[in-house]
């Protein structure tokens, strides 16, 4: 038997293609770190896919040592990156992490390290609806113990999101 169980999801490769597209088109950043989330997270994978077709289509080498694994966690992150820092100097110009709680330790490492965020380092994160997929879901969920046919697939977009971190001056503060 075959069960057609409707999901929601949030589209992750083409926001993180852009999110990466922008820091070395318009920051002129080339060898950029990718902090992964679990491995086995959906969201994760089409994230690191983003990030190759970025690198791929600007001609820069995909670089395994610059694939690093954040896991959504700041004290991952912040773990991740000083331990690169400590076995070698800065080889980097850009951080893209998964979410704000890997930035907030990405940050708190590199500050320790004396490493600047942006002149330095240029960080970038992606926003994830996570509120509205859970939104989303639950009215599924209602639709079909009501016996009506919810969509089977729900694709909720990302949110870019350019702060002082990665370069750029948010439109409030001009």
């Amino acid at each position: 038997v075959y069960l057609k169980i409707p999901f929601v999801t949030v589209e992750n490769k083409a926001t993180t293609r852009k999110i990466i597209s922008h820091l070395i088109e318009e920051h002129g950043r080339r060898s950029i770190i990718f902090l992964r989330g679990p491995h086995e997270q959906e969201d994760s994978h089409w994230r690191e896919q983003g990030y190759i077709s970025s690198l791929e289509a600007h001609g820069i080498p995909v670089n395994p040592n610059l694939i690093l694994d954040g896991e959504f966690d700041g004290s991952i992150a912040y773990e991740t990156i000083k331990n690169l820092l400590a076995k070698n100097h800065k080889s980097f110009d850009a951080i893209f992490t998964g979410d704000d709680d890997a930035a907030i330790g990405v940050l708190t490492a590199l500050s320790e390290a004396g490493i600047r965020v942006p002149e330095d380092v240029s960080l970038s994160t992606v926003r994830a609806p996570t509120q509205k997929v859970g939104q989303t879901a639950t009215r599924q969920l209602f639709r079909l113990l009501q016996e009506e046919y919810p969509e089977q697939e729900t694709l909720l977009p990302t949110e870019i999101i350019l702060r002082r971190s990665c370069g750029c001056i948010p439109e409030a503060a001009k």
